[in-house]
């Protein structure tokens, strides 16, 4: 490692509102803003071989987590062990903002995604992949 790596995730939240920009990738982890619109989600997924450690920023929403949901707002932390279906849903006025760290990574190191329907094209194309 070449140096301290620091945000503030407020300020980092603050400077667009991409659905999902890599921030950091490391060798064993990876961490990632992600900005919910207003009646969005995330998208209902299972990563097999990757935990997910979300925390919320600002706004509301739903987290379902194998077929449980609980309310999260800002300051929550949830948990989300390898191989188990999730969703997150901004059911607020305001967008839903919060970041993930994956481990190990989960998407293309440096990736910029506007919007889901942008991120779920380049998954489903294959061209967000992890580094190898």
């Amino acid at each position: 490692m070449t140096g301290i790596v620091h945000f503030t995730i407020a300020t980092e939240a603050e400077k667009s509102a991409d659905f999902r920009r890599v921030l950091w990738t490391g060798e064993y982890s990876q961490l990632v803003i992600m900005t919910i619109p207003v009646g969005g989600e995330i998208g209902a997924e299972t990563h097999p071989d990757t935990d997910q450690i979300l925390t919320i920023v600002s706004g509301i929403g739903e987290a379902t987590i194998s077929g449980q949901t609980k309310k999260i707002a800002q300051g929550d932390l949830v948990v989300v062990p390898a191989g188990l279906h999730h969703n997150f849903v901004n059911t607020g006025v305001n967008p839903l903002v919060l970041y993930t760290v994956y481990g190990p990574p989960e998407h293309a190191e440096g990736a910029i995604h506007k919007t889901r329907e942008e991120a779920d094209a380049l998954e489903d194309a294959g061209k967000d992949e992890p580094p190898a």
